[in-house]
């Protein structure tokens, strides 16, 4: 089965680049290795379920950025990568302000109110940002947050200036408490939903999620968890009085691995299920949809960047165990608000050393092996898992690859992003890639990828093709040989079919390696952008091959380096 045929390669260097070339069902895609291969099997027979699009959820802090010009622009990427809707989520929708963007910061007018305190609405802004999501078929989450000047309980100060070399630099000003009205409150928020009907039509709006604050369980609320409940109340009937049929969920909790969040997300689900309601009295409180975070936790150790996958997939398998804990809500769906490598974006590389992983493919790598686990973690815990948002965006007119935890820089799409373009060119019946490797999501969970390598795969199927997304990750970025992998395929058509293989390494699919190989400039030149621009596209690490199934079987050899990421997408007629 791992038979290794050297002369292929002779017959490969004979062909046109973007020649199809006919191989038997064994053959290499890669150089030699005189190395054991990591044996994948992968059974397309094996059906496990939808492999739900999981991964189409993006969201930032950084609302205004929406309608800039890079920002237009990759939002028209990623929602082209996808076959379904993006559903996109992002802060400060209903804070005071002129509009203007900054890092955390970002404000839309929404709620004035005049020298007499009866309510100004204005939905210019807000418009603004939404109309540049449906544009492009993609959906709000529509994030109902944070509190206008006008009606917190202790406005002053209100803005920050966010300073990202200042450590304990404290963002969280008058937008971060209660109102001084729940009452009115409650109208803002009717009268939101209600101008959202009226502008993009109800069926539209019911396709939407409205979600109530962010992480309220850290000074993103200044209240008690009481004051939060009651907010809900208020809020949860706010929106179903303007539409019945809208969607309404939370509480968005930081990650539910810590015991104080543990605690928040526990009272307030008793709320939901057996609380009295602070609006009508009764037990309990709408819910359609359940929200918390997950995320990582990198440092640096010995010079070099250790990433902690384990760490996030056991905050995620917490806010699992806690959602299935209550037997009403289970079959909710769950949205993991924000599920990254770790918790700040707009943190740059130059101040936090420990985020250099986020410009090359260590961010790829650990993004495919991360999401790959999020399936299996929802299947065992039997809970509905909707969603899992990338809280990457891009942050405008900052230096080139600064090192945020972005997806492009400048208009220029980094590795990352790639992994996401892979993940939206996958069959969406997700099959069996057989046990026996050296993790699972089990042992990923309890160690993180401490000892040897993560070399898995995450596979999928249709009627007419099948795609292999594998990846060689580890949590330390150290230089490694590249893992010689030999995948082996059942199940196929007893046919020819058609092989492209999809890669992101150093040298494909990398704008980050490109510009550094330009010198790192600081100022591209439109030439170089051009270049940068291509480099950043998902490209095939060589021709499409012609691959003769025999017995429905095909075994792929290939090489893949360390953090890197491959998509072996296989279709017939």
């Amino acid at each position: 089965m791992n038979q290794r045929k050297p002369n292929l390669w002779r017959t490969l260097a004979t062909l046109g680049a973007g020649a199809l070339s006919f191989l038997p069902a064994t053959y290499s895609l890669a150089q030699v290795s005189e190395e054991k291969p990591v044996a994948i099997q992968v059974d397309l027979t094996k059906d496990k379920g939808p492999l739900k699009p999981i991964w189409a959820w993006f969201g930032y802090d950084e609302p205004n950025y929406t309608y800039m010009k890079d920002g237009k622009k990759l939002l028209t990427e990623i929602s082209k990568l996808s076959k379904v809707p993006v559903y996109v989520r992002v802060h400060s929708l209903l804070v005071t302000g002129d509009g203007e963007a900054a890092l955390k910061w970002g404000s839309t007018n929404a709620y004035t109110e005049d020298a007499n305190g009866k309510p100004i609405y204005n939905w210019t802004i807000v418009d603004k940002i939404f109309d540049t999501f449906i544009e492009r078929g993609m959906k709000p989450i529509a994030q109902i947050g944070f509190m206008p000047e006008a009606m917190s309980t202790n406005p002053q100060p209100y803005k920050h200036k966010w300073d990202p070399s200042q450590k304990g630099y404290d963002i969280f000003t008058g937008w971060a408490y209660p109102p001084k009205d729940y009452t009115k409150w409650a109208e803002l928020v009717h009268q939101w939903v209600k101008h959202s009907v009226q502008k993009y039509g109800q069926k539209e709006v019911e396709s939407w999620y409205w979600e109530l604050w962010n992480e309220p369980d850290i000074p993103y609320w200044k209240g008690t968890t009481e004051e939060y409940i009651k907010l809900y109340d208020y809020t949860a009937d706010a929106v179903k009085r303007a539409l019945p049929t809208a969607r309404i969920g939370g509480p968005e909790v930081t990650g539910p691995g810590s015991e104080k969040s543990q605690k928040f997300f526990k009272a307030f689900m008793e709320h939901v299920v057996n609380g009295k309601n602070y609006v009508t009295g009764k037990t309990g409180t709408p819910i359609d949809f359940i929200t918390f975070h997950a995320k990582g936790a990198p440092k640096v150790v010995d010079g070099h960047v250790q990433m902690n996958v384990g760490k996030q997939l056991r905050d995620i398998d917490k806010g699992f165990e806690i959602v299935a804990s209550y037997p009403s809500l289970k079959h909710l769906p769950i949205i993991i608000g924000e599920s990254d490598p770790e918790g700040c974006a707009a943190c740059s590389e130059d101040f936090n050393p420990q985020n250099a992983y986020r410009n090359g493919t260590m961010y790829s790598s650990y993004t495919a092996a991360s999401f790959a686990r999020k399936y299996d973690l929802a299947q065992s815990r039997g809970v509905n898992l909707a969603g899992a948002v990338t809280w990457a965006f891009e942050f405008e007119n900052q230096p080139w690859f600064r090192g945020f935890r972005d997806l492009a820089t400048n208009g220029v799409d980094k590795p990352v992003l790639n992994v996401f373009r892979m993940f939206g060119m996958m069959p969406t019946n997700r099959v069996e890639v057989k046990n026996g490797l050296a993790y699972d999501y089990a042992r990923l969970r309890d160690e993180s990828v401490r000892a040897e390598a993560d070399v898995n795969a995450l596979a999928s199927k249709d009627a007419k093709s099948a795609a292999v997304m594998v990846w060689n990750y580890h949590d330390d970025n150290v230089p490694s040989p590249d893992a010689p992998v030999s995948l082996r395929l059942n199940g196929l058509p007893n046919k020819t079919v058609t092989l492209h293989h999809y890669r992101i390494d150093q040298k494909f699919s990398n704008s980050y390696e490109a510009w550094k190989k330009m010198g790192s400039p600081k100022t591209p030149t439109a030439e170089q952008i051009a270049q940068l621009e291509k480099a950043g596209q998902l490209q095939q690490l060589s021709a499409p091959e012609r691959v003769q199934v025999t017995k429905g079987e095909a075994i792929l050899n290939f090489t893949l380096p360390r953090q890197g990421v491959s998509l072996l997408k296989l279709s017939w007629d």
